[in-house]
């Protein structure tokens, strides 16, 4: 029997029904109301887009659906309830049946029986999270009218994946359910059923969504050194204090290609021209870099572990009085946090001199931190969560799942950028689970050697079930290979954090300067009588190039490295404060970040200030700044 094949007529062209998952799928969710909305889609819809359709909406588990009749009116294309692995086809409508969910492998549609005894109907997220998995870049997923939070977790793994999210604006019947995805920061529209319609047919038509006969990854053809990708790398590094081009290359080339699709810009040139613009581009290219995923007891075998050997051995190891530290870093919107503090909980249940803890957690997403502080999760993000765990440290609030206060109290959650700023310290066990595989080899590095930095003698490192150490086996010994758990090794050799060159600038950047070192730890210098010496020592710990010890004074009492650059004698009295030896360039921001190191006693810095060279080239350098305490006994 012949393969079937449909052929498509656009512009004078033909197009071949693609393999599998090479034509993009629209997945469509709704509930109440949802009729009335997929039927104006449908009627503002070109029958010849090259997409296959898929609608699934709340049923009544006990009467059958005349759904597929009711839209079949609505377009030409053929509208069909779904079968046991129908495969998919472009220009065809699939319609869920009644009782049943349903999910995308291998390009088919396959039914599985709807849960008995669930409050809850998600067969939307399981639609939507089906063909995140399959069919990555190549979906469109829509939530239109509807009760409840359906879709919203399901849309947050589409754009993950690459692909484009839409919801229904005010003119839904019932907006729950759409507001639920755009409140979440999911949604890339949010539009009439109408003007989705007519958005898909624009999309349609562009480059990056027309078949691809040789199999080209779109993110292959941008060259890694275009200089349309090193502008984009600039602005994102200057406006956002953020490098990613350090993070594989083709992860933020996707995510570039993807914004690219939405705002309708055909090259890479006319998207970094577009970023340049005065609007909120660079804000949703950013937000869509950062964007993560994660969930509560992420791989129930690797928490088991977890805690009956690390978490258990580090509670027996601490004395009445001491307290656990735990650092876990690029959490996202906090899940995983969470899910250790639950697990330390029960492992003290029934214990007279609980050990007390804190977790401190870190994410380069303000929104994540935000999202992560307040605690409140759907029921779909507690899937694996027990009803004994959820009856005890959780708070029902409406359609949402709010962890209980005492356990918010003892999660700490700052943004923070594992890769540039300052470590947390003297900590006893760190997680940083799927982190590193978006990161390049020397910013993994970067990142192990500050892991090692801020652990404590003994501590441990927990990484995703696809990382290493790499390199690094210097630092850390294998605890456990399948579920990656290390240990801290007492390195005896010299302690350096490498530090990472951006690559945006235009013009060559020298090593990062630094006007003091940071001192994250506590360093072991209190029988140290001569400051030299112990500047020496601490330097061993990290090094620096150019660097000073000053007094509240702002008088300098130390110099290390090659400061001739940045200090210099004035003509007249000769002096040694800081602020008059400085290069005028940086006076003003070196002034600022010395008053707010000493108002606070905290480390300062501030990144990417740019002074000229002395080569007369009229071109820049970058410097970074840094202050930070440096306390010795009997010393100021």
């Amino acid at each position: 029997m012949k393969k079937k094949t449909t052929i498509i007529q656009k512009k004078g062209e033909s197009r071949k029904t693609a393999k599998k998952s090479s034509f993009t799928v629209v997945a469509i969710g709704a509930s109440a109301g949802g009729l009335e909305a997929i039927t104006s889609f449908l009627q503002n819809l070109s029958p010849d887009t090259g997409m296959a359709y898929i609608f699934v909406q709340h049923l009544s588990p006990d009467h059958k659906s005349i759904l597929t009749a009711l839209l079949s009116k609505e377009t030409s294309m053929k509208v069909q309830e779904v079968e046991d692995m129908d495969r998919m086809e472009p220009n065809n409508v699939y319609v869920i049946p009644y009782n049943k969910e349903i999910v995308v492998t291998n390009g088919h549609i396959k039914l599985i029986p709807r849960p008995k005894n669930t409050s809850t109907n998600l067969s939307v997220d399981v639609l939507f999270s089906s063909l995140a998995i399959t069919h990555k870049k190549n979906v469109i997923g829509i939530v239109l009218s509807g009760n409840g939070s359906d879709g919203t977790a399901g849309l947050r793994e589409i754009k993950l994946a690459g692909g484009i999210t839409f919801a229904q604006d005010i003119t839904a019947k019932y907006t729950s359910m759409p507001n639920s995805a755009i409140a979440k920061g999911v949604v890339d529209f949010v539009l009439s059923p109408k003007r989705i319609a007519k958005e898909i047919m624009l999309m349609a038509e562009h480059p990056l969504l027309k078949v691809n006969e040789k199999k080209v990854a779109e993110e292959d053809k941008i060259p890694n050194d275009d200089p349309a990708l090193k502008v984009i790398f600039q602005l994102l590094h200057k406006q956002k204090n953020a490098d990613f081009s350090h993070y594989k290359m083709n992860t933020v080339k996707r995510r570039i290609l993807r914004r690219m699709l939405i705002r309708k810009t055909k090259t890479i040139k006319s998207y970094a021209a577009l970023l340049t613009k005065k609007n909120n581009e660079l804000d949703l290219l950013y937000k869509d870099l950062l964007i993560n995923v994660t969930e509560f007891f992420r791989d129930t075998d690797a928490f088991a572990l977890l805690k009956k050997t690390v978490l258990s051995k580090l509670l027996k190891s601490k004395k009445h009085g001491e307290t656990l530290r735990i650092w876990v870093a690029a959490c996202a919107t906090g899940e995983e946090v969470y899910s250790i503090a639950m697990t330390l909980i029960e492992l003290q249940d029934n214990k007279t001199n609980a050990i007390p803890f804190q977790i401190f957690a870190s994410d380069l997403s303000n929104e994540a931190i935000q999202e992560a502080r307040n605690g409140e999760y759907s029921l779909h993000q507690l899937k694996n969560v027990s009803t004994k765990r959820l009856q005890r440290f959780f708070s029902k609030t409406k359609d949402k799942y709010r962890i209980s206060q005492p356990l918010r109290n003892v999660c700490v959650f700052a943004q923070h950028n594992i890769l540039s700023d300052p470590p947390f310290s003297r900590m006893d066990f760190i997680s940083c689970r799927n982190f590193l595989i978006y990161l390049e080899p020397s910013a993994q590095k970067k990142a192990i050697a500050t892991f090692h930095y801020a652990l404590s003698d003994g501590g441990y490192l927990m990484l995703g079930k696809s990382e290493t150490i790499g390199t690094s086996t210097q630092l850390f010994s294998l605890i456990n290979k399948p579920y990656k758990i290390y240990s801290r090794k007492s390195y005896a050799g010299v302690n350096q954090i490498p530090e990472l060159i951006p690559r945006a600038s235009q013009t060559r950047i020298d090593k990062p300067i630094y006007s003091t070192t940071t001192f994250a730890k506590k360093m072991p210098l209190a029988h140290s009588t001569n400051l030299g010496l112990a500047f020496d020592n601490a330097l061993l710990e990290r090094y620096v190039p150019a660097s000073v010890v000053i007094n509240y004074d702002m008088e300098i009492l130390q110099f290390r490295g090659q400061t001739s650059r940045y200090l210099k004698q004035s003509s007249g009295k000769a002096t040694f404060n800081i602020l008059k030896m400085a290069n005028s360039e940086i006076t003003f921001e070196l002034r600022n970040v010395i008053h707010h190191a000493i108002k606070s006693q905290q480390v300062v810095r501030k990144l990417g200030v740019e002074i000229e060279r002395e080569d007369n080239t009229h071109t820049f350098q970058i410097v970074n700044l840094e202050v930070a305490p440096f306390k010795i006994e009997g010393s100021e």
